[in-house]
């Protein structure tokens, strides 16, 4: 069994190595990432903390977390985060305001703060990459140092110019998770899904499919309809069930059943 990295561990990683990061969401992925040596993930609150998640992935580095737009003040999201520590996560995202992450760093929790691409903030900001002028790049670097300031352990940094993420990454401490910001930042985070090729949305410019499993659940499907069709006809022919799939009396049982019940 693999060591799971310590917060200390990511940070002495820092310009050491590229570290791999993925989004998942089912026991099965968490199996194959434990597996394939994957370092960090991203985890929805009820898989992480399910009695089963330490034993199929202990040495993933596992993040959780809600947005602002569902935690509630930050003593309501403190609260949440006591007892997801308890029940195996390692560090926890949030959207909110560098209050917020001020007020939860000195109680130990590693808090994850966003910049760049924000989707819980997409009304203010749109769903478009960030940083692509010199004041909108220099905002970026302000919310990074803001968030390390803050005591923030890492931020996630989507969607933002290479060079700016490798220029805010060499001069701050603090980690830069990237999705779609280049390999200057400390972490490569993709969703599994789109590694998979899963086809359940538009694959994003920033991620590369290494497999079809669209068309292995497509061809999956058609063999479930092509089972359900022959389990039908089956039944209709009287092929099933067949005397294998029955079980039968003890010999001269039956002659007593029936005189049991008045023949």
């Amino acid at each position: 069994m693999r060591q799971r990295p310590t917060i200390a561990d990511l940070r002495a990683a820092k310009g050491q190595r590229q570290m791999t990061m993925l989004r998942y969401f089912t026991m099965d992925e968490a199996a194959a990432a434990e597996t394939a040596g994957i370092d960090i993930a991203s985890v929805p609150p009820d898989l992480v903390a399910d009695p089963r998640y330490r034993d199929v992935a202990p040495g993933v580095f596992s993040m959780t977390g809600q947005t602002h737009l569902s935690a509630g003040t930050a003593e309501d999201y403190l609260r949440w985060c006591g007892p997801m520590a308890e029940a195996g996560a390692d560090a926890f995202y949030c959207s909110g305001s560098f209050q917020t992450v001020e007020y939860l760093a000195p109680e130990h929790i590693p808090i994850v703060g966003h910049v760049g691409i924000i989707p819980a903030r997409d009304r203010w900001m749109g769903y478009r990459a960030q940083g692509r002028d010199a004041a909108g790049a220099i905002e970026i670097f302000e919310a990074c140092r803001r968030y390390q300031e803050a005591g923030a352990i890492a931020v996630e940094i989507e969607v933002v110019p290479a060079e700016v993420a490798a220029a805010i990454s060499a001069r701050l401490d603090i980690l830069l998770w990237s999705m779609g910001s280049g390999a200057g930042c400390d972490a490569q985070y993709v969703f599994a899904e789109d590694i998979l090729g899963e086809g359940k949305t538009r694959a994003p410019r920033h991620a590369k499919a290494y497999r079809d499993f669209a068309s292995e659940y497509a061809r999956l499907q058609d063999e479930r309809v092509a089972a359900f069709r022959e389990f039908a006809a089956d039944v209709q022919s009287g092929a099933f069930p067949a005397k294998g799939h029955v079980v039968a009396m003890h010999d001269g049982a039956f002659d007593a059943f029936l005189d049991g019940i008045g023949g």
